[in-house]
């Protein structure tokens, strides 16, 4: 089966193309950063607007690369939910139409649910079940994942996600748009132990997560006069700490031996080898995709949209319904046979 998958819930515009007999055809990815740089953050109109110029253009090179005529694709998939409803409206209309006009079936695809299963894509994949730790500009969360579909939420943050703590402590240095990306490139000049800085939470029980102190911590190390480098390196190194203790406790509390970081925090090398680290010690393994499949991209779409669409789910013929918010919790399980 070949999926189109569509991916436009916020400032990335996506097409990719996926076999479940061959993998990944094509994955073409148009990041918005120079659109939205002189605002310092994301402008929904302008996300929106770019979308609706993009995807044509996309959709003509992607199917190019793939070397597949129209006929050949079984099915698209876009999607839904969470993110900015204008953008993710303008995918879903392009999806939806395109498949209206190949007399294919379409289906709305949880954002969050592709974070989770990218690491399929790669090889090897992780099997079910496995714990995920999701960190992105949004979210921090730590899920049980049983099946596709089938996940517990044991954990979240309280506050600020990682990835957002990450972009506004790095707009409190003025290290640009975006933010993140530009931290941690400072990150490589300073000292991870210049700042002691206090790891969020890990003195209370449970698995939730809170950096919104840790913003504050690091306006005060700034005032202090620290070098912003070292304010970047400390910020992160407190960050990881503290990932890495909750998801220590939460390896435990499942007794499950598999791990997959995702989102676009997962990009990130000291936090992937201290996982890697930890996952030695305890014995298991631990699952990442590759780092262009972190950031939001269409392939986890088309993949997650293929699993769903084989097992007989798929949108109404006539209208589209996308969700700015759309809970986990909400998603249908499939049976293990389904996506064998």
């Amino acid at each position: 089966m070949r999926v189109l998958g569509v991916e436009t819930s916020c400032d990335e515009t996506a097409i990719a193309i996926y076999d479940t007999e061959s993998g990944l055809l094509t994955n073409r990815i148009h990041s918005q950063t120079d659109v939205h740089a002189r605002y310092g953050g994301v402008v929904p109109e302008l996300a929106a607007r770019d979308h609706v110029r993009k995807l044509p253009l996309m959709f003509a090179s992607a199917m190019a690369e793939s070397g597949l005529s129209r006929s050949m694709i079984d099915g698209v998939g876009y999607t839904a939910g969470p993110g900015l409803q204008g953008a993710l409206m303008t995918g879903a209309a392009f999806a939806k139409g395109l498949a209206r006009a190949l007399d294919r079936p379409a289906l709305g695809v949880h954002h969050l649910e592709g974070h989770l299963l990218a690491s399929m894509l790669e090889d090897p994949a992780p099997t079910f079940p496995f714990l995920a730790m999701l960190v992105s500009g949004g979210h921090t969360q730590l899920i049980a994942v049983e099946g596709v579909g089938a996940y517990t939420l044991l954990g979240e943050s309280i506050d600020d996600a990682v990835g957002e703590a990450f972009d506004k402590s790095a707009k409190l240095m003025g290290l640009g748009y975006p933010g993140g990306a530009a931290l941690s490139r400072l990150v490589q000049q300073g000292r991870r132990d210049a700042v002691r800085f206090t790891r969020p939470m890990v003195d209370r029980p449970g698995l939730d997560f809170s950096f919104s102190g840790l913003k504050t911590a690091v306006v005060n190390a700034v005032a202090a006069g620290y070098a912003h480098a070292d304010v970047a390196a400390s910020f992160e190194q407190t960050v990881i700490d503290t990932l890495v203790i909750k998801i220590r406790r939460a390896l435990t509390q499942t007794g499950y031996g598999r791990l997959v970081l995702a989102g676009g925090v997962a990009a990130n090398q000291p936090l992937r080898a201290r996982l890697k680290a930890l996952m030695d010690d305890c014995g298991g393994a631990v699952f990442y995709p590759a780092p262009e499949l972190c950031t939001d991209n269409a392939a986890m779409i088309a993949l997650v949209a293929a699993l769903r669409l084989q097992a007989g789910e798929r949108d109404l013929v006539s209208g589209f319904s996308v969700r700015a918010r759309w809970p986990l919790s909400e998603l249908n399980a499939l049976h293990a046979e389904s996506v064998a």
